[in-house]
């Protein structure tokens, strides 16, 4: 999870892969009506993402253990998210959500990234938007990793199955 242009889908899919998981991008679920939205250069709200939010979680209902970029910037997108979802390894509802955290040359760092991706709808004029409306996850969001971004893809990997092995362990 997180701000376009954080590594979602990079980071996404090298996770997956090393887990010998499927991937799907949560991009592949938005309606015509947001992508259109987007692409003209007006950010989603609420009520435009709430629809898409419900589709990823159906998807994850009936093709449960995919890893799923998805940039789940407000806490209660993820509440919907992670309804009725069960997680393999304990049983207990919800999901992991990883959060790809930039913390050096942010705004420069996604704007180069999102500039470099073409052919993609969401124009780098929406950054400001999705920082604007990213809820830093909380105490109270236990299954929120928040991971240093700047690195590397392996070492972002690595750093994301060592904190989800600890996670296991506590449990």
């Amino acid at each position: 999870m997180g701000v376009s242009g954080c590594g979602k889908s990079t980071i996404g899919l090298a996770l997956a892969t090393e887990l010998g998981r499927p991937f799907k991008d949560g991009d592949s679920f938005h309606s015509k009506d947001s992508i259109s939205k987007m692409r003209s250069g007006t950010p989603l709200n609420d009520v435009d993402r709430l629809p898409w939010l419900k589709i990823i979680n159906a998807f994850a209902k009936t093709e449960p253990g995919h890893v799923i970029a998805c940039s789940a910037l407000k806490k209660s997108y993820r509440i919907i998210l992670s309804e009725q979802l069960s997680r393999k390894t304990d049983g207990k509802e919800g999901a992991f959500f990883i959060l790809l955290n930039l913390k050096r040359q942010v705004r420069e760092v996604l704007e180069q990234r999102v500039s470099s991706r073409p052919g993609h709808f969401m124009p780098s004029k929406l950054l400001d938007s999705q920082l604007a409306t990213l809820e830093m996850p909380g105490n109270d969001e236990p299954n929120v990793i928040v991971i240093d971004a700047d690195h590397d893809v392996d070492y972002t990997v690595n750093s994301i199955i060592t904190r989800l092995n600890e996670l296991e362990m506590k449990n």
